[in-house]
Parts: C-alpha cells; structure tokens; sequence
C-alpha cells in the first residue's frame, strides 16, 4: 500500500481529522498525549487523529504554519476548521470537535 500524503489524510469528506502537531523533546505534547487518545477512542468512527511529529514532518508544520507544539488543527474537508496552539484542556477539545461533526 502506497504511503499517503498529508493532503490525502486530511480531505476525508465525511470524517472531521484532527491533527496533533508534537516534538519528542516538547514536555506539553507529552501531557497532552492521553488527552488525544482519549478523544480519539471517545469518537472513534468519527473522527480520524492523526499525529505528526514536527521534527520528521517539516514541510507539513510549515504549510500549516506551525511555530510552536503542541498545535491542534482540525480539518472537516480538507479545510481548517479550528486551531490552537499550546496544550488544550480536554473539554475544550471535545466541545470543539463536537461542534465539527
């Protein structure tokens, strides 16, 4: 199977993409780790998480303009629908997603 591109990931037309830009090295992405795979396991069929390490990605964080991680942006077809930098609270997380769906 053909790896896909960051592009192809995010134009799901029916399933909203949240997507977690993080470093190995950022000791707020590492606190905000359980929060994403609880979001993800909470809308699970939903909604699609996708992590991208910065460090490994950079020609994707710069697209999207991404100077500081944590930044969540989340994608309903293909285009950003919300984005936030810095560690977010679970319920903000879920109240944003649940306003994409």
């Amino acid at each position: 199977m053909a790896k896909k591109s960051f592009s192809d990931l995010i134009a799901s037309p029916d399933t909203p993409v949240l997507v977690d830009f993080y470093a190995d090295w950022c000791g707020p992405c590492k606190t905000m780790n359980p929060i994403v795979q609880q979001i993800a396991s909470e809308f699970s069929g939903k909604l699609k998480v996708i992590k991208i390490n910065v460090d490994h990605n950079q020609a994707a964080a710069a697209q999207y303009r991404v100077q500081g991680v944590p930044t969540f942006i989340l994608f309903k077809n293909g285009q950003i629908a919300w984005k936030q930098a810095g560690a977010v609270p679970a319920h903000q997380l879920t109240q944003v997603i649940k306003q994409n769906l």
